[in-house]
């Protein structure tokens, strides 16, 4: 069993292959946390917890005069708002007669088999032999307002996931102005604190501080999971490092505004809370409806970092991802979008299509500028039919010609967007969302449909659905260009506009829902402007994600760097661009490129044919090598063996399950006169074993305690990969 419930102590341990968590009902039935951390037994925890009179901390009414016990300083497993704790909560209620006051306590529980779903939104999914349930349920006396709280327990891959329901049995209307999906309170507060931020083209940058008394947050305000911020972050100890201490990670399954808010208290207890953002969120709930939250996913390491990655990379590859990719290898593609931008025609893309044939290239992926009135990103957007004028005939005939050279075809969408200069504006300017009355903003040129309407989400599903129905379409690249601000349906009354941000992000996954569903052959790809969408959220419908629209190796080292604290190499997206990248202008040599784009999903996204013939033999032999190593990359372990953000290198590593392959890659990232050695130690070998890399044989042992020097590099940012295979038994 991997959920406890003490009666007599009326304690649940839940327990994972290695770590547990703990609660307990107390009086009155105030549930209170207890512990998280490595693995324990049914051991009640309470006795960690200092009970004493505290200034300035107000008591339960049924305690009396016992003050003691004060919400403002007790751990608690859902706090609420106004009632006595002032730190960082998990919900706030409007009640009819305008107070904002909501206790939930304890009323019952019960344990299921197998794992929860939730109706409309992505969670973790397990067989039914492999994951337990535990669903508690509060209710508030005063109001009736009632409560669940989800738990998910995934022994095997060491997971527990949260997530809250808010039930309305009253015959009165309420409204919910925060509902987060989880709190997690530590006793000892003396941690650090990592979240991951960045900007369009520098993505997942991890940044570390040690907690302050007060509030840190992170958060997105955009309507998707954002550039700047990821709803992933992580506190551990002030030691810890890649390969020792404690580490917690939480990761939000969502893809719209959220918030995660860490608060260090005047007595040193630390509390972490995640959930959707409460800005401009105001969702009315009547009479016997209910609201649900999105799931979180917790994880405990004891061994660093690298085991706290690990444990995610096994989650989002074994419980996220579905379908027929999830094992599945990913085709080697090419996308045109830096080859031509919006400049192409059929005949044109054919040659490329020829090309890439030549090379080895599996898959020819058409980007942005193929339907309506769309030569330039100022039109088009909502005008999903074939620009037959352009192509020179039909997408059908197109694919047809791309098919009969032996690739498969792949097309981009924007289906979430508009431009003024559209059909569908014309005839429909209420979809999008703008404030009446007032000019708004665009970015990109393009305003944000509103996804928060049924019939808008269902005319744009049809005419992608149309195509999809028509054509060899395998692959979809799924894009969203600009950030949500004009917040305004109109659909929706005055006193229902706070709900709009969420209630887009269920139309966009109910659109998903029904194109994995109706088309399970097709790989899906996320894509925010490249990484602005990066969350399990997108990770449950597609299985992998465009990583940064930048492309630049150097700069993608820090992008793949700070993404493979949360998530699995099989999810990013990769490719070799040209050089000097178009983006940064900065050149780089050809290996390089394809070294940093192998740590993903394989691709170029340049005209082969414009390469020298030197150039198009290396494609031949990178795309030969990927496909080689392609099951090592995506189903190995993954090492972050040193950063790109310090010294003269960065490296890592894949490192089979049974540990007997390993493919070692490095780039140098500081030229110097006079250089100095270089060394890296490898993880993850046997030290029993003996390898093979290049013509020599080394020990485990002697690889990882010692490391492999690196040569000196020949010229700025050249890279190294070695395959390492173990030899004898």
């Amino acid at each position: 069993m991997a959920i406890l419930f003490d009666q007599k102590t009326q304690v649940f341990t839940l327990q994972t292959r290695n770590s547990a968590y703990q609660m307990k009902v107390v009086d009155h039935g105030v549930l209170l946390h207890l512990y998280y951390g490595k693995k324990i037994d049914s051991c009640d925890m309470s006795y960690l917890i200092q009970w004493t009179d505290r200034g300035f901390c107000s008591n339960p009414y049924e305690m009396q005069m016992d003050r003691t016990f004060s919400l403002d300083h007790l751990p608690q497993e859902y706090p609420c708002y106004g009632i006595g704790d002032f730190r960082a909560d998990c919900i706030k209620l409007v009640n009819p007669d305008g107070s904002c006051v909501v206790d939930y306590r304890y009323r019952s529980h019960r344990i299921e088999k197998g794992k929860y779903a939730l109706a409309g939104l992505p969670a973790l999914y397990a067989d039914e032999d492999k994951a337990e349930t535990l669903i508690v349920s509060m209710a508030d006396a005063s109001s009736g307002m009632e409560l669940e709280l989800y738990y998910g327990i995934i022994e095997e891959a060491d997971v527990i996931t949260r997530a809250a329901k808010i039930v309305n049995p009253t015959s009165k209307t309420v409204y919910i102005k925060k509902a987060m999906s989880f709190c997690l309170d530590f006793l000892q507060g003396q941690m650090d604190w990592i979240h991951f931020y960045g900007k369009h083209t520098m993505e997942r940058q991890p940044e570390r501080a040690r907690l302050l008394h007060g509030r840190q947050a992170s958060g997105s305000l955009r309507g998707t999971s954002s550039h700047q911020q990821n709803p992933f972050v992580i506190l551990c100890d002030p030691e810890s490092n890649e390969d020792h201490g404690d580490c917690y990670g939480a990761s939000l399954v969502y893809s719209g505004s959220f918030l995660a808010e860490v608060e260090l208290d005047q007595f040193d207890q630390a509390r972490l809370v995640m959930g959707i953002s409460p800005e401009e969120f105001n969702w009315q709930l009547g009479p016997g409806e209910s609201f649900q939250t999105p799931e979180a996913v917790l994880i405990y390491s004891g061994e660093g970092f690298t085991g706290l990655s690990h444990r995610f990379h096994q989650a989002a590859q074994e419980h996220v991802i579905r379908g027929k990719w999830k094992d599945e290898r990913r085709p080697v593609l090419l996308n045109n979008w830096e080859a031509t931008y919006f400049d192409f025609d059929g005949d044109k893309l054919l040659k490329i299509a020829e090309g890439a044939k030549e090379l080895g290239v599996e898959m020819l992926v058409l980007d942005d500028g193929w339907f309506g009135k769309r030569d330039s990103d100022y039109s088009g957007l909502g005008d999903w039919y074939v620009n037959e004028e352009k192509l020179g005939g039909t997408l059908k005939e197109l694919v047809e010609k791309i098919n009969a050279l032996g690739l498969r075809f792949g097309l981009w969408v924007e289906p979430e967007m508009i431009c003024e200069d559209s059909d569908l504006y014309r005839a429909h300017p209420d979809w999008a969302l703008r404030v009446p009355g007032r000019p708004g903003n665009i970015g990109r040129s393009q305003f944000v449909l509103d996804y928060s309407r049924p019939e808008v989400v269902d005319h744009i599903r049809d005419m992608i659905f149309k195509i999809l129905d028509e054509v060899n379409v395998e692959y979809v690249k799924w894009d969203f260009n600009r950030s949500i601000s004009n917040y305004y349906s109109y659909a929706l009354p005055a006193e229902r506009q706070g709900e709009i941000g969420h209630r887009f992000v269920l139309g966009l996954y109910r659109f998903l829902e029904e194109l994995h569903t109706r088309y399970p052959h097709i790989l899906l790809e996320g894509c925010c402007g490249g990484g602005g969408r990066f969350d399990l959220g997108m990770l449950y419908y597609s299985p992998q994600i465009w990583c940064s629209d930048d492309t630049d190796a150097v700069e993608r080292l820090k992008i793949q760097y700070g993404t493979s604290f949360g998530y699995p190499i099989s999810a990013v997206g990769s490719h070799v661009s040209a050089s000097p990248n178009h983006q940064t202008f900065r050149r780089t040599p050809f290996e390089t490129r394809a070294t940093v784009a192998m740590a993903g999903t394989f691709g170029y996204e340049l005209d082969v044919n414009c390469l020298t013939k030197r150039d198009q033999a290396k494609v031949k032999r990178q795309i030969k090598e990927y496909k080689n190593e392609q099951d090592l990359i995506c189903k190995g372990d993954y090492y972050r063996l040193s950063s790109p953000f310090e010294g003269h290198a960065a490296a890592w590593s894949f490192v089979s399950k049974d540990k007997r392959e390993c493919l070692f890659c490095a780039v140098s990232t500081k030229l110097q006169s006079n250089p100095g050695a270089v060394y890296v130690k490898l993880k993850g070998l046997d030290p029993k074993l003996c390898y093979k890399m290049g013509e020599r044989v080394y020990s485990g042992a002697a690889l990882m305690y010692g490391g492999v020097l690196l040569p000196i590099p020949g010229e700025e940012y050249q890279s190294w990969r070695y395959h390492l295979k173990a030899v004898g038994k």
